[in-house]
This record gives structure tokens, sequence and C-alpha cells, in this order.
């Protein structure tokens, strides 16, 4: 009957998806009352209303349904310690598992390629743009599954089955309150494994293990049936097929350039001991989430080569790479954010998930935040990408070669920062999310800008400039989450 029911809901989709869609823009138990209508939120990409019927539960008294109930207690019987580990690990929420799955992944292929700047699909080069790229589409896809998902839960109000099968034993906090269908892990574990799989082909293997032993999780804990799951996975697929689909068009496969290298003496060079062609010259070109275009908040130029300005600038750089204390180094080291790490957006979403423990969100609230963050987090990178390859900015260490950066010279111009536009994108938004915290978030902005002067890399102007624009880019990703419906 479950493989009749799946073939059932795989013939919906393939007739759903010769529907045209438009574009509109989303922890176990919703722990604010205004997250039980998260279902009439505002959507990134899919139109919720497209799914909504799609799906429908087993009767409760139908006998397939009384079958999955004892197969989640049969399955109660046989649980190994290992089996409880992965459903208490997975308890601490679907959307922050698999955000940290996803940051994992960015760390692993944040390694420049060892040969020119050929791209290899299978091992992709994460750097921080493309990191920005791959948090956004992972946390626009998991929003949007779960408005949906939550749209279809307070339609048919389905309870846990250890609710309606009392031999059914509790392992890990379940709300009676909180309707289980589809299960909304189900749909953040496929939705995920999808977006990941398109993003790192190399590992869909491993990808597609994790989705089944996350799913798996839930019926032993007692908290979902296996239709529930089926259901889960079904909308997972649907809505990671549609924003795939809008991944192909935002422009990123064209933003990698050419082989071309600057070579007048003042505008910026390739430092590296063998020169290559500059990273990402046409990041700025690639399609932005909440912003029509990158004039309305790119930066001013910089000073002009030899002005004052410039000079005083970089007479400062040179000081301080002459006098860092031991606090300016642990500052540089703390934000450095290089290579096998998840770079600096994946240090903003580690900050974020530490604010939405503290703060008890529900699944489809830590979906908006995240949402909301790497939205701006992506649109910062291309706004900084656009005015770095409008000026073509030299570094410091280039313009006065006794300057020794205490911390890794990327391969592209100096002008503007991408860690000060990053982070002050980052701080502004999560600022809105979690005001309590907005004066700690302005800071961490500020220290992670003036890392890279630390460092040895970055003139003062270029962080000022950098922060500017990551403000202004997280008060569009504002705007958009006051209008989004989540607000009471």
């Amino acid at each position: 009957m479950i493989i009749i029911i799946f073939k059932m809901m795989l013939l919906k989709f393939i007739l759903l998806m010769l529907v045209t869609t438009t574009n509109v823009i989303a922890l176990n138990t919703p722990k604010e009352s205004n997250d039980t209508i998260g279902g009439n939120w505002k959507t990134y990409v899919v139109n919720p209303e497209l799914f909504s019927l799609l799906l429908t539960p087993l009767n409760l008294t139908d006998s397939h349904y009384i079958s999955e109930l004892q197969e989640a207690c049969d399955l109660q019987d046989s649980l190994t310690d290992e089996q409880i580990n992965i459903i208490r690990y997975w308890d601490i929420g679907a959307i922050l598992g698999w955000n940290k799955i996803a940051r994992n992944f960015a760390a692993k292929y944040n390694q420049p390629p060892l040969f020119g700047i050929k791209i290899n699909p299978i091992r992709p080069y994460t750097s921080p743009p493309i990191a920005s790229r791959i948090y956004a589409l992972l946390s626009v896809a998991q929003f949007d599954a779960l408005v949906c998902a939550w749209k279809i839960k307070y339609m048919y109000h389905r309870i846990a089955p250890l609710y309606l099968n009392l031999e059914i034993k509790q392992i890990v906090p379940i709300s009676k309150e909180f309707p289980t269908y589809p299960s909304e892990h189900a749909v953040v574990a496929r939705t995920s494994s999808e977006i990941l799989k398109f993003l790192f082909p190399g590992d869909s293997a491993q990808i597609e293990r994790l989705v089944l032993e996350h799913c798996q999780s839930r019926i032993h804990a007692g908290a979902n049936t296996r239709s529930e799951i089926l259901a889960g996975d079904l909308l997972g697929r649907l809505v990671a097929a549609q924003v795939i689909a809008y991944a192909k068009t935002d422009g990123a496969i064209n933003a990698r350039g050419g082989d071309t290298l600057f070579t007048n003496p003042i505008h910026w060079i390739s430092q590296l001991k063998k020169p290559l062609p500059p990273m990402l010259p046409l990041w700025g070109a690639v399609r932005m989430w909440n912003i029509r275009s990158v004039s309305v908040v790119s930066a001013g130029p910089p000073p002009t080569i030899g002005s004052a300005g410039f000079k005083s600038a970089l007479d400062e750089v040179y000081y301080i790479s002459l006098h860092r204390t031991y606090n300016q180094l642990r500052i540089v080291q703390f934000w450095a954010d290089g290579f096998n790490t998840s770079s600096p957006p994946g240090h903003w979403n580690e900050i974020a998930e530490g604010l939405i423990r503290e703060n008890n969100f529900s699944e489809i609230r830590a979906a908006r935040t995240f949402a909301l963050l790497n939205t701006a987090l992506m649109d910062a990178g291309i706004s900084c990408w656009s005015t770095k390859y409008t000026y073509i900015y030299p570094r410091p260490s280039q313009m006065d070669s006794r300057i020794l950066p205490a911390t890794g010279l990327p391969n592209f111009p100096s002008y503007t920062s991408g860690h000060a536009a990053f982070s002050g994108a980052a701080a502004t938004v999560l600022s809105y999310i979690f005001p309590a915290s907005a004066q700690a978030l302005d800071s961490m902005a500020q220290e992670a800008a003036m890392s890279r002067l630390y460092g040895g890399i970055h003139y003062r102007f270029d962080n000022d400039s950098g922060l500017v624009c990551g403000r202004r880019v997280g008060a569009y990703a504002i705007e958009r989450g006051q209008k989004d419906g989540s607000l009471p």
C-alpha cells in the first residue's frame, strides 16, 4: 500500500510540474503563537498554494495507518544505543542540523584550485561568495518548504503517533498540539539533501545516507509514521526542484570570468608567487535576492591613488604591521575564516545558530532567520564584488612592499572589504531578529572588519565602506522580513 501511495504522490508531482509557477517569497513544536499560521508567510521562490491540496493523509482508522503505528512501536522494541543517539542528535532541529552539514561541506571544499581557475563541479571551490550562495539557496529552499509544510499541517492537524498508540515511547519531547503531517523533519531533510546534491554532486551518496538516517530516526522516536515521512519527502523534492531551477538562472555559472591577468601597476595585480587571474570578476552581475540593482547599495569610490587620504591610510597599515599587539593577532586569527573553514558567511551562520538555540526558535522561525541572513549575505557579496571590479584597487602590500600580511592575501582587489560587507549585512539582519543582542552583534561586525586592517591586507576605508554597504544590504532584507507575514 505504501508503494501505491508513493506512486500516487509521484503522479501528482509530475502533474504539478506542468503548472506554471509564480515567483513569491519562510523545532519541533511551535514556540510562538503566530507560528501556527506559518503556512501564510511569504515565500521566496515557490507558491504554497500549488502544494496545499497535493498531500492527503491516511485516515486514522485506515488499516494501513494502524499498521504504521504498530511499525513505530515494534521498531522501538529493538532500538540500539547508536539509534537512540541519532534520535537525540536530530532533536536539536532539522534546520540547525542541515545547516551544520552545509557548513561542513563548504569547509571541505574551501580550497583554491591547484591548477589555474578551471572549475571542477565535483570539487567546487567554496570561496566566500560561492559559500554565501550555497547557504542562501539552502536556506531559501528550507524556508519555502516549511511554509508549504505548515500550510498542510494546520489543514489536517494530525497528532503524533505516540498519542494514538500508547505503547509507543516518548524518547524526545513531542507536543500533542503540534501537527505531524507532513513530517517537518522529512521536509527539511529531503529539501536540503536535493539542494546539497545539486551543489556537491560528488558527495551525493553520503548526503543520501544522512537523509535516510535522519528520517528513520523520526519513526524510531515515535514522532512520525512512515506515510508522514513519505509525504514530507515528496514535498521536499517538489520545493527543491523549483529552487534548483531558479539557481540555474541566477547567473552564477557565468561569474567566474576568463583567464585575464591585470597588469596595470596603479590597479590591483595578483601577488601570488605564480600570478593567477582574479577570483570571480563577474560575480557582481549575479542576481540578488532582496535588491533590484546593485547600484542602490554599492559604496562610492575609494581615495585616489597618491592622494593625501590614500597615503595616510597606507601609512596606518604599515604602522600596524610593525606594532601588532597580541590581542590584534588574536582578532586576525579568529576572523580569518580562510581555507578549509566555512568562510565568513559560514562564521555568521554559526553565530546565528547560537542565537536560535538561545531563543528556542521553532523550526519554521529558525528557517526564516537563516533565509533572511543568508540572502543578505549573498547580496552583500554581490555588491562587494561589483565594487571590487569597478575600481580594481591595489592591496596595501602591493603599494608598500614593507607591509607583511599576518593572514592570507586574497587573489582579488582590495576595495571594499568582503569581511566588512558580509559582517555589516549579517549583524544588521540578526540585530533585527534578536534586538537584545544588537550591541554585541555590531561589535562583532566592527571587529571582523578591523581584523583585515590588523592583518595588513585592507585599508581602513576598505572596512568602513564595506560595513556601510553591508548595512544597506541588511536593511533591504529587514524590509522583506517586516512584510513576510511572520510578525504578530
